[in-house]
């Protein structure tokens, strides 16, 4: 057996397989505890006059990943090149269209009562799939702000995310509703077209009936061609109503004269249809099954180029005691990392230590939030692939 040297990081790294339309089965090592466990172990940790503020989630509510896996996986993991194929389009409506099902693409279905892990502070996640490099960086704790860089030389493609959930639990008690602040931005550089939009908020809903979906309007808008989409996903208020769950309604229209060109029907975890105006002619724009159906999970390439700072090292212990169910096991690492965040925190606080971000230059503003801006042009090739 070769001997694990200090900087062979990626022998310790346990990546699991992506999220998709069959999420509670998206690994085939890992299965949620029953929900009526994980509140019992929640309730455990609970002492009269605790503070609730300062209460941990127990491991038996983590998926086996961090939230930067989450958001890298919805850009590298899909069972098409759908960004390619917005490249490849000849015309600037036409590629419009096909970036609107790539940001539909984006969404993922989540698992009822279970989350991933909250990154730490600067954390990273660095995944390549074909010529697209995928690079990101947890740039804020508190309040925690995920920066996301992607690059694609050969494609001409450049893409930033910045962006922050704020969870807030509804006073009805029903739901806890998270709104993700901030935006995205995908350049097609040869094409001079830059896209921005938004993400839905997700929404987990404890009544009627128990769940986890996207909910709220998306905008997508090219300043360069004056196009623009107005999306709303919506989802059960109350009595399931399969027409309603999940779909998506909205349409693309010129933003100097709002002359609709299409309109958007379907629902974002089967298929989502465009219908020409000016012809009546339907086309399907978004399959959820093809595109969301066997991803592949990423493999270690080059073990001794995989930072400390990577998700799935920074969290191998704790996924690790996940997927074998040892719960006990997991509670101690977890435990040992979001102590050891709050030491540092405590340790640059004394010291009147600025943190700096290693991978993008931050600002924050009341009236535009977070900012983030990579420090390199061109993301390098990872030593996580994901084989096509």
């Amino acid at each position: 057996m070769s001997q694990v040297t200090e900087t062979d990081f990626g022998s310790k790294a346990v990546i699991t397989a992506p999220l998709s339309l069959e999420c509670e089965e998206s690994d085939s090592n890992y299965r949620a505890p029953n929900i009526i466990q994980r509140i019992l172990s929640l309730l455990s940790n609970v002492r009269p006059g605790s503070d609730l503020t300062r209460l941990q989630l127990p491991p038996q509510f983590n998926i086996p990943k961090s939230q930067l896996q989450c958001y890298g996986e919805s850009v590298y993991s899909i069972g098409f090149d759908m960004l390619k194929k917005c490249t490849e389009e000849k015309t600037s409506l036409n590629r419009f269209v096909s970036v609107v099902a790539w940001s539909i693409s984006t969404v993922r279905p989540l698992p009822f009562g279970v989350a991933p892990y909250n990154p730490i502070l600067g954390e990273t996640h660095h995944v390549s799939r074909g010529t697209l490099n995928v690079l990101l960086e947890q740039v804020s704790h508190h309040p925690p702000v995920t920066a996301l860089q992607a690059t694609d030389e050969k494609e001409n493609i450049e893409m930033t995310w910045c962006q922050s959930p704020i969870p807030r639990c509804h006073v009805t008690g029903t739901h806890i509703e998270t709104e993700v602040i901030g935006k995205r931005q995908l350049k097609f550089i040869d094409k001079n077209e830059t896209y921005t939009m938004n993400s839905p908020k997700l929404v987990i809903r404890f009544l009627p009936v128990p769940g986890v979906d996207w909910l709220g309007n998306v905008n997508v808008r090219c300043q360069e061609t004056g196009l623009e989409a107005e999306l709303s996903y919506r989802g059960n208020s109350f009595l399931p109503r399969p027409s309603i769950y999940r779909s998506i309604k909205g349409k693309i229209f010129l933003s100097s004269t709002s002359e609709t060109v299409y309109e958007i029907n379907g629902h974002w975890d089967r298929t989502v249809m465009a219908k020409d105006v000016s012809t009546g002619k339907t086309t399907i724009i978004y399959n959820a099954k093809e595109e969301l159906s066997g991803l592949k999970t990423p493999i270690v390439k080059d073990s001794k180029a995989v930072l400390a700072s990577e998700s799935t090292v920074v969290w191998s212990e704790v996924s690790r005691a996940i997927l074998q169910k040892s719960w006990e096991k997991a509670r101690e690492p977890k435990s040992c990392i979001e102590e050891k965040q709050r030491e540092i925190a405590r340790e640059r606080k004394s010291k009147d230590d600025d943190w700096a971000p290693k991978y993008f230059m931050v600002s924050h503003t009341k009236e535009n939030g977070w900012d983030c801006l990579p420090i390199n042009k061109l993301v390098p090739t990872a030593p996580i692939l994901v084989n096509d």
